[in-house]
C-alpha cells in the first residue's frame, strides 16, 4: 500500500482490538478501524482507503464471524455506530445499516407492522442481515426487502433491489465483495394489533433463550442445515455435544453452537469447526458447510481437524 495520509478524523483509529466488537469475543487488531457516524466519514474514509490501496473489511455488529487470532490488514468499516429508522404509514421501513436488528424488530412491532417477528433474536445489524441473508423460525431478511443502499468503492452509492441482490439461503451477491450497505427498505404488514405483534414477537424470543446459548459468547448458527437435516441434529448424533478443544466448546445446549468458555483462542474455534465437519462427514457422509464467515489471519493458517481433547 501506498502512503496515503490518513484523514484526520476522530472515527479513524490504528491497532484497535477487534474482540470487544464480535459476539464470539476472540480476534485479534484492525489494522484501521473506522466507525463512522454519517455519509460523509463513511466517503472520507472509503476515498483515503481506496487512494492507499487499503483493503476494505466491512463490520456489523460482529456476529456470524470469526477474526483471526492476528487480526485483519486493511480498513475495518465498523457501521454500527449509523443508525436511523423511518416508517411511512404504508408499512414500509427504511433502516440504516447500524440498526440492530432485534431494535427493529420491536419497533415494528410496537407499531402493529408484522414480518419481523422472526429477527428479534439476531445478534446482528440491519447491514448484516442484507448481506448474509439473515433469518430464523422460518422467515429471513428476502422475505421482507425491497431495496438496499451500497456504498461501492468504484462506483459510488448504488440502489439495489431484491433481483439485484441474489438472495440464497443465508447469502446474497453481496457475501465477499467490498460494498457497505448503507441503509434497507422493507416491507412490512401494517394495520396489525401492536399488542398481539409484540406478544407473538416475545413468544420467539423467548424460545430462542430456551434454546440457544445466550450466556455465552457464541456467533450464532456455526454451520447452515443441510436439507432435510439440520446441522444440530447431525452434530448431536456424531456424540459431539459438549466437546471442546481449548475453551471452544460444542454448546450442551444447542449442538450448531460453539461457545467460548472464556479465554478461547480464533484457532480454537477453527480447529473445533473443522473436528465438527471431519466428523459429521464420518458419521453420516454430509459435508457441513460454514454459515460463519471466516476474516483475518490466523495463527496457524489452515488448522487441521483435531481430535485429542475430549469434552
Amino acid at each position: 500500500m501506498n502512503q496515503t495520509a490518513a484523514p484526520n478524523l476522530a472515527c479513524l483509529k490504528q491497532q484497535v482490538s477487534l474482540q470487544p466488537l464480535t459476539t464470539f469475543r476472540v480476534g485479534g487488531p484492525a489494522e484501521w478501524l473506522a466507525t463512522p457516524r454519517h455519509q460523509g466519514e463513511f466517503q472520507q474514509v472509503l476515498d483515503w482507503a481506496i487512494a492507499a490501496s487499503i483493503p476494505i473489511t466491512p463490520l456489523g455488529a460482529g456476529s456470524n464471524l470469526l477474526i483471526g487470532d492476528r487480526g485483519i490488514a486493511g480498513l475495518v468499516l465498523c457501521t454500527r455506530r449509523w443508525r436511523s429508522t423511518r416508517f411511512d404509514n404504508a408499512g414500509q421501513v427504511t433502516v440504516a445499516a447500524g440498526e440492530p436488528l432485534p431494535t427493529l424488530a420491536w419497533k415494528a412491532a410496537k407499531r402493529g407492522c408484522r414480518g419481523l417477528e422472526w429477527a428479534v433474536g439476531i445478534p446482528g445489524t440491519v447491514g448484516g442481515a442484507v448481506v448474509m441473508n439473515a433469518g430464523a423460525h422460518g422467515g429471513c431478511t428476502a422475505d421482507v426487502l425491497r431495496s438496499a443502499t451500497v456504498l461501492d468503492p468504484v462506483k459510488g452509492l448504488r440502489s439495489l433491489t431484491l433481483a439485484d441482490l441474489g438472495f440464497r439461503y443465508r447469502t446474497s451477491v453481496l457475501q465477499g465483495e467490498n460494498q457497505v450497505v448503507l441503509e434497507a427498505t422493507f416491507q412490512l404488514e401494517p394495520g396489525h394489533d401492536p399488542a398481539l405483534v409484540m406478544a407473538d414477537t416475545l413468544a420467539g424470543l423467548n424460545q430462542r433463550r430456551a434454546t440457544q446459548p445466550y450466556d455465552l459468547p457464541n456467533c450464532g448458527s456455526v454451520f447452515r442445515n443441510p436439507y432435510p437435516h439440520t446441522a444440530g441434529s447431525l452434530i448431536e448424533q456424531s456424540g459431539l455435544k459438549g466437546y471442546r478443544i481449548g475453551n471452544a466448546q460444542v454448546s450442551e445446549r444447542h449442538a450448531n453452537f460453539i461457545v467460548n468458555l472464556g479465554g478461547a483462542s480464533a484457532t480454537d474455534i477453527r480447529r473445533l469447526i473443522h473436528h465438527i465437519q471431519a466428523e459429521v462427514e464420518q458419521h453420516w457422509g454430509i459435508q457441513l458447510q460454514p454459515e460463519v464467515k471466516f476474516v483475518g489471519d490466523s495463527v496457524e493458517g489452515n488448522v487441521p481437524a483435531h481430535r485429542e481433547t475430549a469434552r
